[in-house]
């Protein structure tokens, strides 16, 4: 309940400053390849996802003002929780992707999906500056595709041969130390 005034507060932010709902709503791929609806803080103009999946650079024109500034301390993943308390998400584990993308894994990559998807994971630490690395490729769909992406998928590969609380709680406080800048 201690992120309820943070979150009437970001509500509001995002209601004044630009048109649309407060929260987004996107299908993930989920455990067992079961999609489900991941929320998030509402960052970007509406239909923005017309143009595109994948959100390039930091200077992204479909990004609103208010949604920069969620974005870099990524309060917008904060509804994730609501995912977590429906069962769709753990705190940690491999982060959830769209289906697009799914489609392209191989067989021994969808051994991520054995386990609930997570809010933060080892591949968001080490690539938690993932949109200005897209937003300097000249071809960012197949940089991602053909590089972020497989390098994602084998670092969760690597957690998941050694899944402990102990490791858990390491990704959740230096997730913490990146938001906050340290």
């Amino acid at each position: 309940m201690t992120f309820f005034p943070f979150g009437v507060i970001i509500s509001l932010s995002i209601l004044i400053t630009s048109k649309g709902g407060v929260f987004y709503i996107q299908e993930r791929i989920g455990k067992k390849l079961k999609p489900f609806g991941l929320l998030k803080f509402r960052t970007m103009v509406i239909g923005s996802d017309s143009k595109g999946a994948l959100t390039v650079g930091t200077n992204d024109s479909r990004i609103t003002t208010i949604g920069r500034l969620l974005r870099k301390f990524k309060l917008d993943e904060f509804p994730q929780f609501f995912n977590v308390l429906l069962g769709h998400m753990s705190i940690v584990g491999p982060r959830p992707e769209v289906k697009e993308y799914v489609d392209l894994y191989n067989e021994e990559q969808l051994e991520v999906l054995n386990v609930k998807p997570g809010i933060t994971d080892i591949a968001s630490l080490e690539y938690f500056n993932e949109n200005e690395l897209l937003g300097r490729s000249s071809d960012p769909q197949k940089t991602y595709i053909e590089e972020v992406l497989p390098a994602k998928i084998e670092l969760n590969k690597q957690y998941l041969r050694n899944p402990s609380l102990l490791s858990d709680i390491k990704i959740m406080w230096r997730t913490f130390l990146k938001i906050i800048g340290v």
